[in-house]
This record gives structure tokens, C-alpha cells and sequence, in this order.
């Protein structure tokens, strides 16, 4: 995949196996948004869990983006294929979030999701994030559940 410009952002394919950029990202998280995306209390990622969050395959597929005059990452959205529906997440660096980055990360990701054949994503959403929530109706039909205290969420794309 080639890079692709989307208002203000470069969004582009991660490379499998660049933890550097994944590691980059992950410390631009605070302590809430690391709590939010991973369900608990996340001070650092493990190096399995950077190694697994940095694989891109048939499988697995990864989209981060970059804003204009800032060399870091500003958001990775993650997809992991299971037939024909998909797990998604996300994560915005903190000085960027409520500035349409998950948005657009999301457009984006649902967009080579259809294209690959997928019908349907699916989320774990930790406890009540309204923002969340709000960026995946706008992907299309929400079927949601709690699971304990996390809400499952399924999305036809």
C-alpha cells in the first residue's frame, strides 16, 4: 500500500515487525488512553506484546498516521482478520485526539476491510467510551453487549 493523504494526515501501511513505530506511538499514550485501549493499567508494552502488535500479515493488517510537521506517529489502527469479519482497535496520541484522527484511521480501515472481503468488524470497548463508540456508528450498524465490563461491539461495514 502506498501512502495516502487524508486531510492533514499521511496515512500508510506499517512495515511488519516496526516496533519502533508502534513503541513511539505507545509513549504518546497517557496513563488514561493506555487504561482506555488496553482494558487496565498498561505502564509499558512487553516485548511479545510489541512484537505482536508490530506483525502485519495475510492476516493483520496496520495503518498508521502522521501529521503535517510532527515526525512521530500520531495514531495506529489495527485490524485482525477472522473470515469474513475482523477485530479493530485504535490508538491517537494524546495531543491529538478529538482532532479526527480515529476518524479518519477508522474511514480508512474500514475501507480496505471491505475491500479485502470483510462484512463485518468487531471491537472491545473497555467500559463506557463515548468517543469510541461515536466513531465506530458513524462505520455503519452497531450490535453492542457487555462482557463483563468491557462492551463487545460488532459493526456491519
Amino acid at each position: 500500500m502506498q501512502s495516502r493523504y487524508v486531510d492533514g494526515l499521511t496515512i500508510r501501511a506499517l512495515r511488519d515487525g516496526d516496533t519502533e513505530t508502534v513503541a513511539a506511538l505507545f509513549a504518546r499514550l497517557g496513563d488514561r488512553s493506555r487504561e482506555r485501549r488496553f482494558c487496565g493499567a498498561k505502564p509499558r508494552l512487553s516485548d511479545l506484546e510489541l512484537t505482536t502488535l508490530a506483525r502485519v500479515d495475510r492476516g493483520r493488517h496496520v495503518l498508521v498516521a502522521y501529521a503535517d510537521g510532527d515526525p512521530g506517529p500520531v495514531g495506529i489502527a489495527r485490524l485482525v482478520r477472522d473470515g469474513d469479519s475482523a477485530e479493530i482497535a485504535f490508538a491517537v496520541a494524546d495531543d491529538y485526539q478529538g482532532r479526527r484522527v480515529g476518524s479518519i484511521l477508522a474511514s480508512e480501515l474500514a475501507a480496505d476491510a471491505r475491500a479485502a472481503g470483510i462484512a463485518q468488524l468487531t471491537a472491545t470497548v473497555c467500559g463506557d467510551n463515548p468517543r469510541v463508540i461515536a466513531l465506530l456508528e458513524r462505520l455503519g450498524s452497531l450490535d453492542m453487549s457487555w462482557q463483563g465490563r468491557e462492551r463487545g461491539i460488532v459493526v456491519g461495514i
